[in-house]
């Protein structure tokens, strides 16, 4: 899976480690040609096209985009790579370089995995959800892995982050193949691609999505009062075309404030299917 030896890969943690803490604007970093380009692509021959009944299904003016539950859709070739970044050699190179100590992987890949999406969709900027449901573990660090061959800029999908205020977009990544970003989760990490999709009807983004946490955080990490919260989506300052998401985000914030929590819930359930 990779072209290097562990010594090299440790190696290599350290001299980026500095570079990640002091990117703009939050800790961040990108490798191109990471993984073995063979071994690569044949993950990408495995992977799905999505949309069946087993998927989660995003259709709301915070997001249209496609993404896989656990396991279930993996290759076996995926199988192996996604078990290998959950590894103790891949948690030791990304402690190393993020600085975060004693990160875990998640076997049941909540809310990671496959994602996909297609012409028209997008991912508006937010902040990711901060606790693990099943573990109660604090998300750490956001892994992500690109697939996309011969992707041109024209295509768009940029993975984007943004400032605090969200005045400003500091850095956009190309999502490309065997292109290795990641960055710090924090609550003011604001990062996604809020702009439709225009890539060929035959084409969609695709990406493997990995998540890191820890037991406990820095209180410098966590805004008050939100110490676990579900992910939580920012519009852009001054952009029209998110009128209907700061609508849609108010009579969902009014329902999680007044409808009872099973209701809630299986409202929710309904939405994402």
């Amino acid at each position: 899976m990779l072209d290097i030896e562990y010594d090299e890969l440790m190696g290599l943690a350290r001299h980026y480690k500095n570079d990640y803490a002091n990117n703009s604007p939050f800790p961040n970093i990108y490798f191109d040609d990471f993984f073995n380009s063979d071994f690569l692509s044949e993950v990408l021959s495995e992977f799905p096209e999505m949309g069946d009944k087993g998927d989660i299904q995003y259709k709301n003016p915070n997001e249209v985009k496609l993404a896989s539950r656990g396991e279930q859709r993996f290759g076996k070739a995926t199988k192996v790579f996604m078990h290998f970044l959950n590894s103790e050699p891949f948690l030791n190179f990304l402690s190393e370089l993020t600085g975060i100590e004693n990160l875990l992987g998640d076997p049941y890949y909540e809310g990671g995995g496959c994602h996909q999406i297609k012409p028209g969709g997008f991912l508006k900027v937010h902040a990711d959800f901060n606790k693990h449901k099943l573990t109660g573990l604090d998300r750490r660090l956001n892994v992500l892995i690109y697939l996309n061959k011969d992707w041109d800029e024209s295509y768009g999908g940029h993975f984007e982050l943004w400032n605090e205020d969200m005045t400003k977009c500091e850095k956009k990544v190309l999502p490309i193949f065997n292109r290795l970003a990641m960055f710090s989760t924090t609550d003011f990490s604001y990062h996604g691609h809020p702009d439709k999709l225009t890539c060929p009807e035959d084409r969609s983004r695709k990406s493997l999505a990995l998540y890191y946490y820890t037991n406990g955080r820095p209180k410098e990490e966590i805004n008050d009062g939100l110490e676990d919260h579900t992910t939580l989506f920012v519009d852009r300052k001054g952009e029209e075309s998110e009128k209907g998401m700061r609508v849609y985000n108010g009579l969902v914030k009014f329902a999680t404030d007044w409808l009872p929590p099973k209701l809630w819930k299986a409202l929710k359930n309904a939405r994402n299917k």
